[in-house]
């Protein structure tokens, strides 16, 4: 029991983390920078492409211990509906980082040499997978959260019954 409850506390605290991660960089960071007093766009674009490098290996590694706590082999069977909010967080991660962030780096590649590319629709679609992670992040915590009570419930309930038979 105490192992459950351990690995969904990981499974509700992950998924918050992860969520802290990207409003803070994606949605704070990112769009703030351009405006500091002396950043110009190449700078602010090589910043942005070493902050979001970080960013994705560090989704990259709470994916790995997110799945790793998600399917534990000896606590309990995977519910249908757990395995496909995990199955969708990490299909819109492999998305952003493999589909996504190549025209972007290359994007950033031109304008550091000096180009002008114009507008690019990457941008805007490397923020919905952002926003689409955050409500399955979310999503995750709620039913991790639910769970932790559930199992807390559970082993206070065992507790209470071990003592009556002491008695």
């Amino acid at each position: 029991m105490e192992t459950k409850l351990r690995l969904e506390m990981w499974r509700h605290a992950l998924p918050v983390l992860w969520i802290g991660l990207i409003v803070a960089i994606s949605f704070i960071e990112a769009p703030l920078k351009f405006q500091a007093e002396g950043i110009t766009i190449p700078l602010g674009l090589g910043i942005g492409r070493l902050v979001f490098a970080a960013l994705n290996i560090t989704e990259a590694v709470l994916l790995v211990m997110l799945t790793i706590v998600t399917f534990w082999p000896r606590v309990a069977r995977v519910s249908r509906d757990r395995m496909w909010w995990w199955l969708a967080l990490t299909l819109v991660f492999l998305f952003k980082v493999a589909i996504v962030r190549p025209p972007l780096n290359a994007r950033t590649d031109l304008v550091l040499a000096g180009a002008d590319p114009g507008q690019s629709l990457w941008h805007y679609v490397y923020i919905a997978c952002d926003l689409v992670t955050l409500v399955l992040l979310l999503v995750i915590a709620l039913q991790a959260g639910k769970a932790v009570r559930r199992v807390a419930r559970e082993a206070v309930t065992a507790a209470g019954d071990v003592s009556a038979n002491e008695r």
